[in-house]
Parts: C-alpha cells; sequence; structure tokens
C-alpha cells in the first residue's frame, strides 16, 4: 500500500468499505492499515453502552497489534480527522454508521456533519480506510426515526463513496470492488 497520485491533489488513498453486520467489513480495513509501514491510528465511533457493545469493542482491540493508536471520537469526527490527517499515519475509521448513531442521538444537525465529514477527506496524506454498514438492503423500518436514520446512512455512504478512491462491498468475508481497486488484494 503506497501512497497514490490523485486529482484533487492528495497524496492519500481513500478506501471506503460497506456491508451488513458482521460481514468481515473491519477486518478487512484492519488488513488494508495493517499492512502499512509504521504506527496506524485506529478512529473509534463506537461508545459502550452495554454489556455485548463493550465485548465487540475488546474483540476489536484485541484483533490489533501494538502498531495501533486508538482514538475514541463518537461525535467530531470531521475535526479530529482533519488533525489526524495531516500526520501522514495511516488510520481506519471504524464506523461511520455508530458515528451517524451518535450525532442522530446529540441532535447535531446530520446532513452538515456529513458533508464537512466528505469535505475532509481531501486532507489524507496517508492511506484512509472508512468502514459504514450498509443499511438500505432490508425492509422500510416501520418509524419515522428509522427511515430517517437509513436515508441519512444511505446520503452519507454516497458521499463518501463519490469522494473515495476505491469502494469494496463485502459480504461472508468476500470483499467486491465497487470503485478503484482492493488495496489488500
Amino acid at each position: 500500500m503506497g501512497n497514490s497520485d490523485n486529482s484533487d491533489g492528495r497524496q492519500g488513498e481513500v478506501t471506503l468499505i460497506l456491508g451488513g453486520a458482521r460481514s468481515g467489513k473491519s477486518r478487512l480495513g484492519e488488513a488494508i492499515i495493517g499492512s502499512a509501514k509504521g504506527m496506524a491510528v485506529y478512529v473509534a465511533t463506537a461508545e459502550a453502552r452495554d454489556d455485548e457493545m463493550s465485548r465487540r469493542i475488546a474483540e476489536h482491540r484485541a484483533r490489533r497489534g501494538d502498531n495501533w493508536r486508538t482514538k475514541e471520537v463518537p461525535l467530531d469526527l470531521s475535526q479530529v480527522l482533519s488533525e489526524l490527517l495531516r500526520e501522514e499515519q495511516p488510520i481506519l475509521v471504524d464506523c461511520l454508521t455508530l458515528w451517524l448513531t451518535n450525532i442522530m442521538l446529540a441532535e447535531h444537525e446530520a446532513e452538515a456533519e456529513i458533508e464537512a465529514l466528505a469535505t475532509t477527506l481531501v486532507l489524507a496524506r496517508a492511506a484512509l480506510v472508512l468502514v459504514a454498514n450498509e443499511t438500505g438492503l432490508g425492509i422500510v423500518p416501520d418509524n419515522a426515526l428509522a427511515r430517517r436514520f437509513r436515508d441519512l446512512s444511505g446520503i452519507m455512504n454516497q458521499k463518501i463513496a463519490a469522494a473515495a478512491d476505491n469502494v469494496l462491498f463485502v459480504a461472508a468475508g468476500l470483499p467486491l470492488v465497487m470503485k478503484g481497486r482492493n488495496p489488500a488484494a
């Protein structure tokens, strides 16, 4: 994985990994970033609100090696990323869907936050991988909040995919290249 020369002037390659729950998205992101040389940054958006989430967070931490620095960022993702992206270290953001949940629960202006995140990606100076769930493949939710979340998730994924060099869809642990290339291949 090396730096790519992008038409917008940034040196880092941005990869979005989409898929369903427990599809292998995080493992693929860890493999892409873990293959880069030196220290990597894991930007965690999850908050341990219950025992199940605490176990999932512990599982993710146990999988990563000693060359990972964790930064917990449940809300201010664009601001923190704009600082981290200047350090020229590879970064994995896991997961945009949980971040969207956090900003909706905090009653932040989701559309503005999504737009700010998409414009921040041009600052990438090293590999940047973002993980998100694809929530729009199931049934139509039965309540307004869930429909709003599904719609915002789709909007977010489209905006990040448009800004990314690579977009991968993962099902059953198998990546499908939707745009660009698979940096793990």
